[in-house]
């Protein structure tokens, strides 16, 4: 079994047994499933320019989230903050399900992502052209629309299923795939790829660690954001 098939048989196993005890980390979880499943169908038909690259760059990727959720469940305390926020909003029966969706998001885009990419670039990047470079940058965003391409499967499939009143919700933010698309891919993921190639450009220390405080706090932010909460003191108390 590749290491793709190998994550989504964990996610499954994951799903199945959050289904179960009525888990709302299925929410994220589910969704991430999807976009996962539609990149290795775009792996195995070679779309992109380094399917390699493109494949061991999501199996890091999904690492870093079974890290965090790993380390959640032997001490809450654990993980980066930004996945502790959104662990303990999947415990928290007020939580809309675009609130628990979102906050999943945010933390494995702008966090981990961050740093799983920066990691696989920094192995590289000194020995690339600039046409190489660029070409790493074209698959980072031919992601961009295979996410797209996955929102009304996510809307239907996770969106709708757990939460039935969402049309509700829908009607009053706009259609929830243009709301999504433009979060994660016109702002977010785009973002990610600079904050990236600054951490690997990074070699003084102290500005490196500058860096990595940027994308703790602004990830730490979004999060807030998206939970409707104003003050750090609040966050503390609900974490």
């Amino acid at each position: 079994m590749d290491k793709g098939a190998q994550v989504l048989v964990k996610m499954d196993n994951l799903l199945a047994d959050w289904e179960a005890a009525n888990d709302k980390r299925v929410i994220f979880l589910s969704c991430y499933k999807l976009m996962t499943e539609n990149v290795l169908a775009a792996i195995q038909s070679e779309v992109f320019e380094d399917t390699l690259w493109v494949a061991t760059l999501m199996e890091n990727f999904a690492g870093y989230y079974f890290q965090a959720l790993e380390n959640f469940e032997k001490e809450p305390s654990s993980p980066p903050q930004v996945w502790q926020i959104a662990f303990h909003a999947a415990q928290n029966p007020h939580t809309h399900v675009l609130q628990n969706l979102v906050l999943g998001v945010n933390a494995h885009i702008n966090y981990d992502l961050v740093f799983a990419l920066s990691e696989l670039l920094a192995s590289e990047w000194t020995q690339l052209s600039p046409e190489e470079r660029h070409s790493r940058y074209i698959d980072h965003c031919h992601i961009n629309e295979i996410i797209h391409n996955t929102f009304n499967e996510v809307q239907v499939q996770v969106i709708e299923r757990y939460q039935p009143l969402f049309g509700v919700v829908d009607k009053m933010l706009g259609p929830v795939e243009e709301w999504m698309t433009t979060l994660m891919i016109t702002e977010w993921r785009d973002e990610v790829w600079k904050h990236a190639t600054h951490l690997i450009d990074a070699a003084e220390p102290t500005y490196r660690a500058g860096i990595v405080q940027q994308v703790h706090q602004l990830s730490l932010a979004r999060a807030q954001d998206i939970l409707g909460i104003g003050s750090i003191t609040e966050l503390e108390e609900f974490i």
